[in-house]
């Protein structure tokens, strides 16, 4: 069931959304508005340590560096069990991406993602919070 609701915003803050939504492809206000609470909605959810979440775990290192790639495999294997799927992708010559997808109580699955990025070597991590859709609408 749907329910409309009314905002009152000031028309510099409201032309600023439109032109954000309209460049991120959004059809309507609603959509954008709904996202924009489920995002708040899945960051409460990371702040409850105790329930099960997912995240993504983005890696990009130079896969010449001193055992570095079998640093990050151990970690993993440590870790077997949070994770769901990994992707190792050639980038160039010298450099790999590797993408983690991650399951498992929230703070487990982020000591993990800090664990990788934090490996000497690897040049860009990023860690990406996500829920596992069971408490959204």
């Amino acid at each position: 069931m749907l329910q409309r609701v009314g905002i009152s915003l000031e028309d510099d803050l409201l032309a600023q959304f439109d032109r954000l939504i309209q460049k991120r492809g959004y059809t309507n206000r609603s959509e954008a508005i709904r996202d924009l609470i489920r995002d708040q909605l899945i960051q409460k959810e990371w702040t409850e340590s105790t329930r099960t979440s997912m995240a993504i775990v983005v890696l990009v290192y130079d896969h010449h560096k001193s055992d570095l790639a079998q640093r990050l495999t151990d970690i993993q294997h440590d870790s077997y069990q949070l994770i769901l799927s990994t992707q190792h992708f050639h980038v160039d010559h010298d450099n790999c991406l590797e993408v983690l997808a991650l399951k498992g109580k929230t703070r487990k699955i982020q000591q993990l993602g800090e664990a990788l990025i934090s490996v000497r070597g690897v040049k860009h991590g990023k860690f990406i919070p996500t829920t596992t859709g069971q408490n959204l609408s």
